[in-house]
This record gives structure tokens, C-alpha cells and sequence, in this order.
């Protein structure tokens, strides 16, 4: 069931889902994560570099918009009160880095289950079962978990992109 959202935060959500559309378009795996700062400035985007650019791991997007934000050299005490905006549930490996990198806050679109799903993964692809809540939830420092939210608006990048043997 999605999560009520503020009119800002369903906006940036939606740009997220707009670049998770990018990603896909180049070839790459239809994920993206937007970091806006409490002023509502964006910090950094990152796109999915999983796919045609032959990315591995580290090639999320909230990954690659974590780096973005280390890259352009934004404070660690405003990234504390900003917000990522992802687009599908950040995987325990990126909540890990969302927290190390110091944001704040999390705001996504699909679940976690809903990403299996869509991907019909089986067990050996399936990942971690641990959700962003739970990782960010044993942290040190609180970080603030909002999702699912526009499941059904976060869905569409994904649509026949998870066809039998689709990375």
C-alpha cells in the first residue's frame, strides 16, 4: 500500500521514476535516485549503470548518486537533512551507502517485493531479504525510511523490461 506523500516529495519522486525511464532507454536497468536538500535544491542524480554500460555492483543508482554528491563536495551536515528519492527500495548494500554518506532521509517508489516481482526473480536471484528499513533502522544515526510510495506510477520504467533472461 503506498505511502501519503507531500506534494515536493511526490514530485521528486516522479523525477526519479522519469530518469529511472533513462536509464532504460540507454540500456541500462530502469532504476534512479534523485539527493534534494531540505531548501529543495537538488545535490545529485544517479542513474542505474547496470545493464548496457557493463556496470556491477556499484553501479546502483543510488550508488552512483551517493558518489555524485561525495564528488561535488556537499557537506556531510547537509546531506543530514536531505532526501534521496529512489525509485525502487534501495537494496541493503545502498541504504548501507546512503547512511555512510550521510543523507538523512529516504523517500521510495516500488518496494522491494514489488522488484522481485516485476523481475520474476527466482531464489538464486533474489538478493538480500533484508529491507532499507531494516538496515537503516540498525544504524547510529536515525535515518528517516518513507515507502513505498507511487508503486503503481514506479511500475511503468519496469514494464516488459524483465523479460526471461533480462539481467
Amino acid at each position: 500500500m503506498d505511502t501519503p506523500l507531500s506534494a515536493p516529495d511526490a514530485a521528486r519522486l516522479r523525477r526519479a521514476f522519469a530518469l529511472a525511464g533513462e536509464a532504460r532507454a540507454r540500456g541500462d536497468r530502469p532504476f534512479a535516485a534523485v539527493i534534494v536538500a531540505e531548501d529543495g535544491a537538488t545535490l545529485a542524480e544517479g542513474l542505474s549503470t547496470q545493464g548496457a554500460g557493463g556496470g556491477g555492483t556499484l553501479a546502483h543508482s543510488e550508488m552512483n548518486a551517493c558518489q555524485a554528491a561525495i564528488a561535488a563536495g556537499v557537506p556531510r551536515e547537509r546531506l543530514r537533512r536531505a532526501t534521496i528519492y529512489s525509485s525502487g527500495e534501495p537494496c541493503a548494500m545502498c541504504a548501507a551507502a546512503i547512511f555512510y554518506t550521510g543523507v538523512g532521509r529516504v523517500v521510495y517508489g516500488l518496494s522491494a517485493g514489488a522488484i522481485l516481482h516485476l523481475r520474476n526473480a527466482q531464489p538464486h536471484t533474489a538478493g538480500l531479504s533484508l529491507s532499507c528499513r531494516a538496515v537503516l533502522g540498525s544504524a547510529a544515526e536515525k535515518v528517516e525510511v518513507v515507502g513505498p510510495c507511487l508503486e503503481a506510477e514506479g511500475e511503468v520504467p519496469h514494464k516488459g523490461y524483465w523479460a526471461v533472461g533480462a539481467a
